[in-house]
């Protein structure tokens, strides 16, 4: 009975926000597949039974509601749980398009700053996102040194991040998908690690894409951060 309490207490919940932005205002900035992205993040949720997921879509994912869903999903998260959010769509050095206003990284950490739990990530298949690792002033990456996030991006600040004919999803989120569905548990125990999933996702996607994209990793957290668990 006491191993039965034991494991209980330890046992890990994950809790996803997965964002696709394809359809912005006008013509000019849509794109082809950021909604099937979340979508593909957010199912994977439905085949783990200690996961669960918000997903906002092209309208619906207004700065407002991407704030308030975090907000509001990530407080029941606990201390061992796990805390995701993913972006697909248009990236800048200041944050995540969203559909009417860019959601800054300052607006983004303060929200997990008041999360519980000790695993928080953030999952971005956007162009030019990893331009967020290089400012150094407190409204990006230099306070994030003093958190436990880890970022997971798709390319480099100088690269964009490819969608090719092949890939029903983008590149980037194609590789995630697959790390996180098992293909990264190298070791067979039912956990992917942040160490496993950089590994997975990096080789898949240098390989598929020519060496032309580098996915990034970078925050403060262990190499043995628990990032899914099945």
């Amino acid at each position: 009975m006491l191993v039965l309490i034991a494991q209980v207490a330890l046992a890990q919940k994950t809790y996803l926000v997965a964002v696709g932005i394809g359809d912005y205002p006008g013509y000019s900035s849509d794109l082809r597949l950021p909604t099937k992205d979340a979508a593909t993040i957010a199912n994977l949720c439905k085949k783990n039974n200690s996961a669960s997921y918000r997903l906002l879509l092209d309208e619906r994912a207004t700065a407002s509601s991407i704030k308030s869903t975090m907000s509001s999903f990530f407080s029941n998260a606990g201390k061992n749980d796990i805390v995701i959010l993913y972006f697909s769509g248009h990236g800048c050095p200041d944050g995540f398009v969203a559909y009417d206003r860019i959601v800054t990284y300052d607006e983004i950490r303060q929200i997990l700053s008041k999360c519980k739990c000790k695993n928080k990530m953030v999952f971005a298949d956007s162009c030019f996102s990893g331009e967020l690792r290089v400012t150094g002033n407190t409204a990006h990456g230099g306070s994030s040194k003093k958190q436990n996030v880890m970022f997971f991006l798709s390319s480099r600040s100088n690269e964009t991040s490819l969608e090719l004919p092949n890939y029903k999803n983008g590149v980037f989120t194609a590789f995630l998908e697959r790390a996180l569905r098992g293909g990264a548990d190298y070791d067979y125990n039912r956990t992917i690690t942040a160490s496993e999933l950089f590994k997975f996702v990096s080789k898949g996607v240098k390989d598929a894409t020519g060496d032309r994209q580098h996915p990034v990793m970078w925050g403060n957290f262990d190499n043995n951060m628990p990032v899914m668990k099945w």
